[in-house]
């Protein structure tokens, strides 16, 4: 047996979550107060309609008032409608039941939308990343954060490329934040590789987020979860951001994370429809590069995919999918791109090497998707058409070397030895 089983967890009934929510939720901690909800966009898996259901019945009674915002990051906004399918509120209900009820998208462009509520340090940002960036970086976040007296973030928690795990203080920092803190933790993350931060708790990246959420001036709780493969929950969390999120994080690396005994020579990681861009679709290598043996390949399947991505595909198309070091040892050329673009080029690319102009990356990535082969040369990937892919022909071939992955993007594969 090449992947060993994850352990059987319970899954909690809907009347199990809905007794969560009535008995584990301090409606005293809410009683008369102005509340954000913070909730993750549609590319995470999480049954939001019976959470936002369940937190509305117990919560509204009790609050002077309770509106939403999509921690997007940097994603493309949703629209009244889109959100509204996301908390399984109906065109009847959105009209009646939640007309008071305030629906917002992040606006990290808008700097007029941007609140500054502090700076990280020289001193800290070189103490924080272990020497490897030393810089004043300014701390903004969402304007609206203001107009309240708690934020509740409420978003799963998963094995993250960037930070480690995701969720907690993360749905502020990058969900709801300005772009300059948002670049620096995103480099910073590429800095240490994907390969080494994804799915540790203690991270650098991790710190940064909650020295940056530390200078929010409103109260912060979050209601954090755990989401089985099949979309049931295994566990729900309430407290501070950072307790919540402990919690959580150690719930999930129980649920999400698959042990290897080998790595494989060729791996179909198999895009879900949510990750309707490569930007998010890069989940598909991030979640699978630990167990791609050197030099082996790894193939995004998305056949429904068609865009690099909506908001940062032109600067993507510019500078294409490298290495980290392809950057970092042509710094000059690079330095004023955007940050985080960069970092999400080098988690897509994976780990390897660049010495005297040749870069050599460990790991063939190669997209099956509608983008076409012209596209993938411009962006330094490889192409295949995704109508030459019989899905299952790759199937229980593990003992050759080769990974089926149906549903790729939140379980971390890592090997046995690491």
């Amino acid at each position: 047996m090449t992947i060993k089983p994850s352990p059987i967890l319970p899954i909690l009934e809907e009347f199990e979550v809905r007794q969560w929510f009535s008995t584990q939720l301090p409606k005293a901690d809410f009683a008369g107060q102005r509340v954000l909800v913070i909730v993750p966009d549609a590319t995470r898996t999480a049954p939001l309609p019976l959470l936002f259901d369940a937190l509305y019945r117990e919560l509204r009674p009790h609050v002077a008032n309770l509106d939403v915002i999509i921690a997007l990051g940097t994603h493309p906004p949703m629209s009244d409608t889109q959100i509204c399918q996301l908390l399984g509120i109906s065109d009847q209900e959105r009209g009646k039941l939640f007309f008071q009820l305030g629906l917002f998208n992040h606006e990290w462009d808008r700097p007029e939308r941007l609140l500054k509520i502090g700076t990280l340090s020289r001193e800290q940002t070189a103490e924080i990343s272990e020497g490897r960036l030393s810089l004043e970086v300014p701390v903004e976040i969402n304007s609206r954060v203001t107009d309240y007296d708690r934020l509740l973030v409420m978003g799963p928690v998963f094995p993250h490329e960037v930070v480690g795990f995701s969720g907690g203080n993360k749905y502020f920092f990058p969900g709801i934040a300005g772009p300059e803190i948002l670049n620096f933790f995103h480099w910073l993350g590429a800095l240490i590789t994907n390969y080494s931060i994804i799915g540790v708790k203690k991270t650098p990246v991790r710190a940064v987020v909650d020295l940056a959420a530390s200078l929010i001036p409103v109260e912060r709780r979050a209601i954090t979860f755990v989401v089985a493969p099949n979309g049931g929950l295994h566990g729900l969390f309430y407290g501070t951001p950072e307790s919540a999120w402990n919690e959580a994080a150690d719930l999930s690396a129980q649920v999400h994370i698959k042990r290897s005994t080998k790595p494989f020579k060729q791996v179909l990681s198999c895009a879900p429809h949510m990750y309707d861009e490569l930007w998010v679709a890069g989940k598909c290598m991030y979640k699978l590069e630990p167990v791609v043996a050197d030099g082996g390949e790894l193939i995004i399947y998305a056949p429904h995919l068609k865009e690099v991505s909506v908001v940062h595909g032109r600067l993507i198309k510019e500078i294409g999918y490298h290495v980290r070091d392809y950057f970092l040892k042509q710094w000059d050329q690079f330095k004023d791109y955007p940050w985080g673009v960069l970092a999400h080029s080098t988690h897509v690319k994976g780990g390897g090497t660049f010495e005297n102009g040749v870069e050599t990356p460990r790991v063939q990535v190669t997209l099956a998707s509608q983008i076409p082969p012209e596209v993938c040369q411009q962006i330094n990937l490889g192409y295949r058409d995704p109508a030459s892919i019989d899905v299952e022909s790759f199937a229980n071939r593990e003992e050759e070397g080769v990974l089926l992955v149906r549903k790729a993007g939140e379980s971390l594969y890592r090997l046995d030895s690491e």
